[in-house]
């Protein structure tokens, strides 16, 4: 949503808006935009603001005090999607990014390398990228989209992504996720080949061949050529000459056709980047100056960010909204940190691991960390003793985040990698102790 006010903001609209938690990055951006931001819900945030428009977030459900006030009172209101669908894609080649993980990354990352062959793409991304400092802009002819599968809003239950009719559609991974709204993994699997039918036939779909899941969905019909790709199957794949992944030779149809050395971990990210690659040569774009622009790659903020060190303890700072993106960015920063000690402090923040749907999975996630502290506020609605127990001892609860952050202190020592793990603001936690340790 802060994208959408970005781009409403480059349309020449006035824009405001309102939230139940600010926090930076995107508050930092907005403010910077001249967009005005209220803290909570509140009816009386609607009245004087006097819109001509409201852009309605998914956050909001029948019952909040501004959607009952902005329907009684029937101002016009539109979802966020389909708002962008109709302002900033209706005439553009778009480029949409779908996947339960690596989507910010991965749009992040293909927006840029279109940057670098000079098409100066709009993009839509879920997060600030280090590369344009912006988490949106209209620029012209391409545009990359960040496609979500969460709902789109209290009136329309439908992914977003069904709003962007791309003409190229990345679908990166598929595991079940949002257990607050979706009850199994084919529910998810349905709302992709919903997103699978509105690309045209003159268009591009670039699917994940080690994803047995996404196999199923093109199963269920597809009328749009696909391209492949992945470490070990697809048309596109990768050779690792690093085994952190900071290195690796690209290779389609078996040939190798360059070599990328760049700043990010991983094998995940690597299958990002081919993602990424397929869908640029998809959009006509040259791959050696697509894989050169890999080296200039700054991913977007948040995601294994480093925010700093302090008495030889490096801190990060790490979106990580599911077991699966725990496990692979561990592994990752594993791979480049050798035997070096890795602590970890992990809120379960996204309403599916606040909802118990992952705990079986988070600690087997957490196999690359020597020490977990973990955040189990008192109104966490099930037992996370479990996950404790399952650590074998590297592991233990603290009940707040300023409780999390001395137990975090008291571990932590020169050598030390310290990763704050949560897709929330987490009470700035890392900055906070980072700066405890200055």
């Amino acid at each position: 949503m802060g994208g959408v006010a970005a781009l409403a903001r480059e349309l020449g609209h006035e824009v405001a808006g309102c939230d139940a938690n600010i926090y930076p990055p995107m508050s930092d951006q907005l403010a910077a935009l001249g967009v005005r931001l209220d803290s909570g819900y509140r009816a009386e945030h609607l009245d004087a603001a006097e819109p001509d428009l409201v852009i309605v977030g998914n956050a909001l459900s029948r019952g909040n005090p501004i959607i009952e006030r902005l329907l009684d009172v029937r101002i016009p209101y539109v979802s966020g999607p389909q708002w962008i669908g109709e302002n900033a894609l209706a005439p553009r080649r778009v480029f949409a990014v779908a996947g339960t993980h690596g989507k910010t990354t991965t749009t992040a990352m293909l927006a840029w390398i279109l940057e670098a062959c000079g098409r100066r793409p709009g993009f839509l991304v879920g997060g600030v990228p280090e590369n344009f400092g912006a988490s949106a802009r209209l620029g012209r002819g391409d545009f990359v989209i960040e496609a979500d599968e969460y709902d789109t809003a209290f009136f329309d239950k439908r992914s977003k992504f069904v709003h962007y009719r791309p003409t190229v559609a990345i679908l990166n991974n598929l595991e079940y996720d949002h257990a607050d709204i979706f009850p199994d993994v084919a529910a998810i699997q349905r709302q992709f080949h919903h997103l699978v039918r509105t690309v045209p036939g003159n268009g591009h779909l670039i699917m994940n061949a080690e994803d047995p899941r996404l196999t199923e969905v093109l199963a269920m019909g597809v009328w749009t050529p696909v391209t492949t790709f992945g470490i070990d199957a697809g048309e596109w794949r990768a050779r690792l000459v690093e085994g952190d992944g900071s290195r690796f030779a690209v290779l389609r149809d078996g040939r190798e056709i360059g070599v990328a050395h760049w700043n990010l971990l991983g094998r995940h990210n690597v299958i990002n980047a081919l993602a990424a690659l397929a869908a640029a040569d998809a959009g006509g774009v040259g791959m050696a100056t697509a894989i050169a622009a890999l080296a200039e790659f700054r991913n977007a903020k948040r995601r294994l960010e480093l925010v700093g060190e302090a008495n030889g303890i490096r801190v990060y700072d790490d979106f990580a909204h599911h077991p699966t993106a725990i496990a692979t960015t561990l592994a990752g920063l594993r791979a480049r940190v050798g035997d070096a000690r890795i602590l970890v402090g992990l809120e379960p923040r996204s309403n599916s691991m606040r909802l118990g749907a992952h705990a079986d999975q988070l600690a087997p996630s957490l196999r690359d960390a020597d020490a977990v502290v973990f955040l189990k506020r008192p109104e966490l609605p099930w037992d996370a003793q479990r996950v404790i127990d399952a650590l074998d001892g590297r592991g233990h609860a603290a009940p707040g985040v300023d409780a999390l952050i001395a137990a975090l202190r008291e571990q932590a020592r020169a050598g030390d990698h310290v990763v704050f793990m949560s897709n929330g603001g987490f009470e700035d936690a890392p900055r906070r102790f980072l700066r405890g340790l200055r």
